[in-house]
């Protein structure tokens, strides 16, 4: 498929470019191996995005995504292997097809971090989850665990104490990292515990989790945190390591100037996914804003 501008993601930055990338006039594809809505349509709640008070980050996307859809953006659900340029033209190589344009901007966002902690794989989907969203109604009434220590994991920690029988939060280091009305708010909640300084060690089992050990960082202790679903919210991690014959990385995200633009012209990055400092929904739109209008700016150029 050929259009004007390739927007490879699906998450506010993604959408936002399209927003702006389709009100300059252009036609654009969005490419998602997942689905759209990126990292905070799984967010219970978002409360710091300006004009709304309080609204799900599912129901967020759904909004963003319906009024692209209505202006003619159109999707594909498919993973983008590489990307190759031959003078002016982008060849984006995906699973399911070539697809080809004159720009196109990275907002691929981020994946969640893994601890790496012995059976973690072993028992993804059998009792461990980085989503409370997506699998905490699989938990009702049952013990859980949640290992994290900023925004997300006790954003995660209240949501399931709503349906879990308890939820007991275990964070590495020896305070919270979060927002303090999160952890005012966490303070409140009786079916909440929680403990620092504890290393995981190993996921407990046969074939479904049964428990969590734990070390303590002080006294080297031993601890075991019996529960039947672990849920694990330590961040994320990029993953543009397929981009880098055109971009320079940064720790692994995308280096661009304040236009969005990388060192290959025509072929941007917003979002989560590049070198920036604060990373958050609001900054995403901006990102994705900056990035459309440009691309835009330059599919202009060329004609």
């Amino acid at each position: 498929m050929e259009t004007d501008i390739i927007i490879v993601g699906g998450g506010p930055a993604a959408m936002t470019s399209a927003l702006y990338a389709l009100r300059a006039g252009k036609k654009v594809l969005l490419l998602e191996k997942d689905s759209f809505g990126g990292q905070i349509a799984k967010s219970p709640r978002l409360e710091n995005y300006p004009t709304i008070k309080s609204i799900s980050g599912l129901e967020w996307s759904d909004h963003v995504y319906e009024q692209i859809e209505s202006m003619g953006a159109e999707f594909d659900l498919a993973e983008v292997l590489s990307i190759e340029k031959n003078g002016d033209t982008f060849t984006v190589k995906t699973d399911y097809g070539d697809h080809t344009a004159k720009a196109v901007i990275l907002a691929t966002g981020v994946e969640p971090r893994k601890l790496g902690a012995p059976n973690e794989e072993k028992f993804l989907g059998k009792g461990i989850s980085y989503c409370a969203v997506c699998d905490g109604d699989f938990f009702q009434g049952q013990d859980v665990c949640l290992i994290g220590d900023a925004n997300t994991a006790l954003q995660y920690a209240l949501m399931l104490a709503q349906k879990c029988h308890s939820v007991t939060i275990a964070t590495l280091f020896d305070k919270f990292f979060a927002d303090q009305i999160l952890v005012d708010a966490l303070a409140k909640v009786p079916d909440i515990t929680y403990h620092h300084n504890l290393n995981t060690v190993e996921f407990l089992g046969d074939e479904e989790l049964t428990g969590v050990k734990f070390q303590d960082t002080k006294t080297k202790e031993e601890k075991i945190i019996e529960c039947k679903g672990c849920f694990i919210a330590i961040g994320q991690v990029p993953n543009n390591d397929r981009y880098k014959n055109l971009v320079d990385l940064e720790k692994g995200f995308i280096k661009v100037n304040d236009r969005m633009e990388t060192k290959t012209p025509g072929l941007y990055a917003a979002g989560d996914c590049r070198a920036k400092e604060m990373r958050q929904v609001v900054t995403a739109v901006s990102d994705g804003a900056i990035a459309a209008v440009n691309a835009a700016n330059y599919l202009n150029t060329l004609k």
